[in-house]
């Protein structure tokens, strides 16, 4: 667990007393991050007489506003706020859930957010499997939200809506999986015989209609509550395929040991069903689903390039969830038939 410079702590304990004159900070403790250079730590703070909650989490945005893909295919136009504040302005106002801002310093680069606990949508689910339905039910209810009310009240002054998940940053994301994800897979395959197909998956992706998405919607960045779902680390938000988000959600890393191929089915009717209630259905069912395929299995070949890569600079831990992208991809080329013929030879059994 990292531990917590002055700079922070000293920041946190002024913020504090300025916010809520009476309270003082009691403690600040070093949060478990993962594989972005953002810093988290959790403040116990002695409320007094005032208001002050009973904890605060203080972010530390690090030294880039944007992600590696961002500045490579020089995605985002000149910023004038970090990403994180514009986003949070705009999911307010679409009453997402979520956390409050407290305080935030542009010269600092940190944030005072309000805490939403230490409770994951994967850990609670894990934990009551006879509620994971509901709780991945839930999830896919805020999706709408996002999908459907986010994206019907666009507004261009959220930086999300000028971003395209768009054939170029598909591609971007599985070369890696090209690169070095291959050859853990399949050490003896041919990776220039393979990349005529990355090219038609990321086509293909990029040809479906985009939405206001999340775009990192998964277990460990949804916390539960109070029984309320808390959304978090929507940053990165962008427009991209309905499916997108819905393949995150219910195949990233480990997730197979929660949402089984039954509940993924009955999850995704309940999405494709709410659509058409909202009459907001661009695409069959068939197409859909065909969507969905795709996008989990770019998610997975993606991940499986990154989780290599994670290892090779040194963060360590993320080669135990291989295994499981590299069995959504077979199971997905499974599912969407006689389509990428490498690919499937790179994923027979």
């Amino acid at each position: 667990m990292e531990t917590v410079d002055r700079r922070v702590a000293s920041w946190a304990a002024i913020e504090i007393a300025s916010i809520w004159p009476d309270a003082k900070e009691v403690e600040i403790a070093a949060l478990k991050g993962d594989a972005s250079t953002r810093r988290f730590f959790r403040i116990t703070i002695a409320p007094g007489s005032s208001k002050a909650p009973s904890s605060a989490v203080v972010v530390d945005l690090g030294p880039q506003d944007l992600p590696l893909y961002a500045r490579e295919l020089k995605l985002y136009p000149p910023l004038q706020e970090p990403p994180w504040i514009n986003l949070h302005r705009f999911l307010s106002m679409l009453r997402a859930p979520v956390p409050s801002l407290y305080q935030w310093s542009s010269s600092d680069r940190l944030l005072m957010v309000e805490d939403v606990g230490s409770l994951s949508l994967f850990e609670a689910a894990r934990a009551n499997p006879a509620k994971a339905a509901d709780l991945y039910r839930d999830a896919v209810s805020e999706l709408m939200r996002f999908h459907i009310d986010g994206t019907a009240w666009a507004d261009r002054e959220c930086v999300a809506f000028q971003i395209a998940y768009d054939e170029r940053l598909f591609a971007w994301e599985m070369r890696r999986f090209l690169e070095i994800g291959l050859a853990v897979v399949a050490p003896n395959a041919n990776p220039v015989t393979i990349e005529p197909e990355i090219a038609i998956i990321a086509r293909a992706l990029g040809e479906l209609s985009r939405v206001f998405s999340h775009r990192d919607f998964y277990g460990n960045n949804l916390f539960v509550q109070d029984g309320r779902l808390r959304v978090i680390d929507f940053q990165d938000a962008l427009m991209a395929p309905r499916a997108q988000d819905l393949a995150v959600l219910m195949t990233t890393r480990d997730t197979a040991s929660i949402v089984s191929p039954a509940l993924e089915e009955r999850l995704l009717d309940f999405y494709f069903t709410g659509l058409i209630r909202r009459g907001v259905a661009d695409l069959d069912r068939e197409d859909f689903l065909r969507s969905y395929r795709l996008c989990v299995l770019q998610h997975a070949l993606k991940c499986i390039g990154l989780f290599v890569f994670l290892e090779s600079e040194g963060k360590h831990g993320y080669d135990l969830f291989i295994p499981h992208a590299t069995s959504q991809a077979r199971r997905m080329l499974d599912l969407i038939g006689s389509d990428f013929p490498r690919l499937r030879k790179v994923f027979a059994k």
